[in-house]
């Protein structure tokens, strides 16, 4: 595998890790806020599908032809990163979905040194390539699947990257329950001593 696939690789891999954090949860659960600042699955994968078609389409001047009103100049700080009533879950995931194959589209079509511009960093910054381009959004992916990864946690106790996810140990409510005692003591222990 080239470095180019294998980012990409990695990139796709990320992609299905956060889209998989809302499967099997209803409207109310995939888009309520978890956090004070409003952190919620399915703001995530708006937000990622959102800022994909930016970076791979207006920084290689690749136009995707979609309107995302959340941008507009009028638009609220942070439209992105929540879903209104009248946007389905299904209509943020064929948004990721339509995201995901334009950015395939660019990443497969260009080499890894081509040129582009992000208009919105600085001047000094806004001139990259599509190698630096496949890693920031690689880690941003990551970034924003480490959140929902702790969100759906929180909304129905799933932990991992899928149902029996054998890097998460099985432990009943009893065990579970002495783990996470176990690690609060600790916490508690560290602070006297410190």
């Amino acid at each position: 595998m080239n470095d180019k696939a294998t980012l990409l690789h990695y990139l796709r891999t990320r992609r299905q890790d956060l889209l998989g954090k809302v499967e099997g949860l209803g409207e109310y659960d995939a888009r309520r806020p978890m956090t004070p600042t409003g952190t919620n699955l399915l703001g995530l994968v708006k937000h990622v599908a959102s800022v994909e078609l930016g970076y791979f389409g207006e920084t290689f001047g690749r136009p995707n032809g979609r309107v995302l009103p959340w941008y507009d100049d009028n638009a609220e700080p942070d439209a992105d990163m929540w879903v209104p009533a009248n946007e389905s879950m299904q209509d943020i995931i064929e948004l990721h979905h339509f995201s995901a194959k334009h950015s395939d589209e660019t990443i497969e079509s260009l080499p890894l040194d081509a040129p582009g511009v992000v208009p919105w960093w600085s001047e000094d910054k806004k001139n990259v390539t599509l190698h630096q381009i496949l890693v920031h959004m690689c880690v941003e992916t990551a970034r924003h699947a480490g959140h929902a990864d702790i969100i759906r946690e929180l909304i129905d106790g799933q932990a991992g990257q899928r149902p029996n996810d054998p890097n998460i140990p099985e432990r009943n409510s009893e065990e579970l329950a002495a783990h996470r005692y176990r690690i609060e003591q600790a916490a508690i222990d560290a602070d006297r001593q410190h």
